[in-house]
């Protein structure tokens, strides 16, 4: 009995969620992914701080010049939950493109009401659509719930276990 009710409940909120590809060049769609961008960077899982003034417009700005850089937008009754910033790729081992979340992230208002598992069913779709190899992403080794969610849809840790590095480009 419990567990058909947590399928009720997940039912109807899934019918209150709406995915779509947001458009960059659309002003209330950039504004929108800029809002959960910051509500994202000032989470603990997204570095703490707030999305700089300056740096936001940059972002809009050089986003519009990257022909790579699809993004969605999670709705929830009307409201913005979530966003999904990707970039489109190429796998040399495949020949084929592939698409990377770069940004995965729900508003804290709107968590565990399925809205990450409906972005990523709109990842995966907007993949197959467009004949993708795969979808990949990184995760912090201490984000517990995105690493739940990312294996409830299907993600492994690649085999062998890979390494995310860093080096700025002025460093010596």
């Amino acid at each position: 009995m419990v567990r058909t009710m947590v399928n009720n409940t997940k039912k109807r909120n899934m019918e209150k969620i709406e995915v779509v590809k947001g458009d960059i060049n659309v002003d209330n769609d950039a504004k929108a992914m800029l809002t959960m961008l910051d509500l994202y960077m000032q989470d603990e899982m997204g570095g703490g701080r707030p999305l700089q003034p300056d740096i936001a417009s940059k972002n809009v700005e050089m986003l519009k010049q990257q022909h790579n850089y699809v993004f969605f937008l999670a709705k929830y009754e009307g409201e913005v939950a979530g966003v999904a910033n990707c970039f489109v790729n190429f796998s040399t081992f495949k020949a084929k493109q592939l698409i990377n979340i770069h940004d995965f992230a729900v508003s804290p208002h709107f968590r565990r009401k399925g809205i990450g598992r409906a972005m990523m069913q709109k990842i995966f779709e907007y993949a197959r659509e467009n004949d993708f190899c795969k979808v990949t992403l990184e995760v912090r080794n201490d984000n517990y719930g995105a690493q739940k969610l990312y294996g409830e849809a299907g993600f492994e840790e690649c085999e062998p276990p890979m390494y995310f590095w860093e080096r700025g480009v002025w460093a010596k």
